[in-house]
């Protein structure tokens, strides 16, 4: 399938992977790159010269394209972002701020550099920046979300912004894949999908806990702080939400949080630690390659898109 976004990528099928922390490293990046899709090394707070690592591996694995998540509240964020260029990546994708004093650097280097965005005045800004396209990310996400649904937020975004939109949240299969086609977006980026992946480091606890997730799973920690992010209940998500009610501070909130993503992703301590996974994990039902992932969502949006 041809897209714009498939023409500025390089890549077989409009599909991203998300950038998740400590989920989105080498193995699956290059697994999913592989697989026609883009793969993403998420850097989020990992020291720069561990992402430079992770970049040369996943170039050992693949001569696909692969790609840079950064976060931007991320102290390290300027060294990788020079770092990025220095491996010759050539597709960044952001969250968490505005890439705009990077913009000159990436753009002279031919990085191509896709901003997630909640809202359409964001998506306005990272076009006005000089941004190739951009991910509107609805609530359904996993992780840190916005309030716009991927319903109300993609057309509006498609509608507003010349560059190529993708849609981000609530997509698992060719169902949301075609929906999003349907609404304007010209790919799809999927994170919670591929925490389950055979390819990813992810612990098998973790992904189990995603597998067995029902559509009532879901849960959001942190609405009154300003800082809401999307995990499937648990203990910790049970004492959290108690602390909250309760008016507990942010640097309490923070404290009982600390270190508890990888804890899950690494250890696979999924009573106390975050599970971060989208509204769509009730939909994800077994583990996959990333290549029968890429190609069952493809088959099954190509049949669905027939006549439209």
């Amino acid at each position: 399938m041809k897209t714009r976004i498939t023409e500025l990528l390089g890549i077989e099928y409009p599909i991203i992977q998300g950038g998740m922390a400590w989920v989105a490293e080498y193995h699956l990046a290059a697994a999913v790159a592989e697989a026609g899709g883009l793969g993403l090394i998420g850097a989020a707070s990992a020291p720069p010269e561990i992402v430079r690592e992770q970049i040369r591996e996943a170039k050992k694995l693949t001569e696909k394209p692969v790609g840079v998540n950064i976060m931007l509240l991320n102290p390290n964020a300027e060294e990788v972002a020079k770092i990025v260029v220095e491996e010759g990546v050539k597709v960044v994708t952001t969250g968490a701020g505005n890439p705009a004093k990077f913009m000159e650097m990436w753009k002279n280097a031919g990085v191509k550099v896709i901003p997630v965005v909640a809202s359409v005045a964001m998506a306005k800004m990272m076009e006005r920046a000089g941004a190739d396209a951009v991910v509107a990310e609805g609530t359904e996400s996993g992780g840190h979300i916005g309030s716009a649904t991927t319903m109300t937020l993609v057309p509006q975004v498609a509608d507003a912004v010349n560059i190529p939109v993708v849609a981000a949240g609530g997509i698992a299969d060719g169902r949301g894949f075609a929906a999003a086609m349907m609404l304007g977006a010209e790919a799809v980026q999927m994170g919670t999908v591929f925490v389950t992946a055979e390819e990813s480091i992810v612990h098998n606890n973790y992904k189990q806990k995603v597998i067995a997730a029902k559509d009532i799973d879901s849960e959001v920690t942190g609405r009154s702080t300003g800082h809401p992010v999307r995990c499937i209940r648990n203990k910790m998500t049970r004492e959290y939400l108690k602390l909250e009610q309760e008016g507990a501070t942010f640097e309490e909130l923070e404290h009982l949080t600390l270190g508890t993503l990888r804890n899950a992703v690494m250890d696979g301590d999924v009573v106390n630690g975050t599970v971060m996974a989208g509204q769509i994990a009730g939909l994800i039902k077994e583990e996959k390659s990333c290549k029968e992932i890429l190609q069952g969502i493809m088959a099954q949006a190509q049949e669905l898109l027939k006549g439209c």
